[in-house]
């Protein structure tokens, strides 16, 4: 089954500094049929104001993953990490027994927009920890690019303490990718940019357009098309428990 969650149907704000949807329950937002999809918790979707972004704040017992769509974002905690993060990386912070942490937008002039991921770990009271992974742009054309994963072995995936693999994927008009799934396992679809079509195995289609998602449960193959009438679709997909 393929759930449509179309992006209009986001909890949207506007603060002036920070623009946000959010496609899960979360902070002040709060409804009881849309707290989670799996181990999934957050997807926010923020773009911040120059010099500004969030205070000295605490997690625990989390995944954080934060892909970094335009601009630069500073993040600084508490286990004496600082880095500046761009598209082409990604940060994971497993906040595990309990970090501090700030997240702020450096630059005197340029917007930073940035999803935000959380999801809950496998096993509570890890240690925490943080790091930042790079991937080759150049290499989401045509594929689906694993960024986290659970088995992580590269130095380019980040290492997520959860059963999950988060991928990126880029797709010329006409073009597709198949992604096969073990049964009993979910997958979240996000466009953020283009249309895509999404096929399952009776070929039943549906068109996902600019930030709209897709909750998928009990289906074991999908065909991934890039829509005719975008240049390039940008989306990501993400396997779950």
């Amino acid at each position: 089954m393929i759930y449509v969650y179309p992006a209009e149907s986001r909890h949207s704000f506007d603060l002036g500094w920070l623009r946000s949807s959010h496609s899960f329950s979360f902070g002040n937002y709060f409804d009881e049929e849309n707290t989670a999809f799996g181990p999934m918790r957050i997807l926010n979707d923020d773009t911040i104001s120059p010099k500004r972004g969030f205070g000295a704040h605490p997690h625990s017992d989390m995944e954080i993953l934060s892909i970094v769509l335009d601009g630069d974002l500073r993040h600084e905690d508490n286990l004496g990490n600082v880095m500046v993060t761009k598209f082409g990386a990604v940060q994971r912070m497993s906040a595990g027994t309990g970090v501090v942490h700030t997240e702020h937008n450096p630059s005197d002039t340029e917007d930073v927009t940035l999803l935000q991921l959380w999801f809950d770990p496998e096993q509570r009271g890890l240690e925490p920890s943080y790091e930042t992974t790079s991937f080759d742009p150049e290499s989401l054309s045509g594929g689906l690019l694993p960024i986290a994963s659970s088995d992580s072995v590269e130095n380019s995936v980040a290492k997520l303490y959860q059963d999950m693999t988060v991928y990126l994927s880029k797709l010329k008009a006409g073009t597709n990718v198949t992604f096969k799934q073990q049964p009993g396992r979910k997958v979240f679809l996000f466009v953020i940019e283009g249309r895509l079509k999404v096929a399952d195995e009776k070929d039943a289609t549906i068109l996902l357009s600019r930030r709209d998602s897709a909750r998928i449960v009990n289906e074991t193959a999908l065909k991934l098309v890039g829509d005719h009438e975008a240049d390039e679709t940008f989306f990501m997909l993400i396997d779950l428990p």
